[in-house]
């Protein structure tokens, strides 16, 4: 699958996907999150599966029956582990297992290349830039680049994808 195809997948995850929401982002997968709606809806299922059919989304969740009831438009989810839950999604052939940091981790928007001014103004920016791509999230105001922590989610994908 190319990057291309990947990022016109898109996803809508339950409550329970709080953290396979944020590998997805990472991944570049434009993923809507169940935890952006009010909470405490009796309607929430029938809900998510509205959204997941209007939207075109593949609807991920840990909920047997609300699989069951999405039929093709849901895939349940059988692990709670994470890489077990990706290893999953990347088997079925919906996901590529790489980090792309092309959407913010926290709210989904895509992200921009970052300004020079937007980089210095990030107290937790590295200090040295050389060699580094930044990307900035307009919406959360948060910079993003390929430090250690994009490192060790690229090596923990490896690890788990190596035979």
């Amino acid at each position: 699958m190319s990057q291309r195809s990947g990022e016109r997948r898109r996803f809508l995850t339950d409550r329970m996907l709080g953290t396979l929401t944020r590998y997805l982002r990472f991944m570049g997968y434009d993923t809507m999150s169940a935890n952006t709606l009010s909470p405490g809806s009796t309607r929430e299922d029938t809900l998510l599966l509205e959204i997941a059919l209007q939207d075109g989304r593949i609807l991920l969740t840990r909920d047997r029956e609300l699989a069951r009831r999405g039929a093709e438009q849901a895939v349940y989810i059988e692990s709670e582990a994470i890489m077990a839950q990706i290893r999953q999604v990347a088997c079925l052939g919906l996901i590529e297992p790489e980090i792309r940091l092309s959407r913010c981790s926290l709210c989904n928007t895509r992200l921009r290349p970052a300004t020079l001014r937007e980089i210095r103004e990030a107290r937790y920016a590295p200090r040295s830039t050389r060699g580094k791509e930044f990307s900035w999230c307009p919406t959360c105001r948060k910079l993003y680049w390929m430090g250690s922590h994009g490192h060790r989610l690229e090596q923990r994908l490896k690890e788990s994808f190596s035979p």
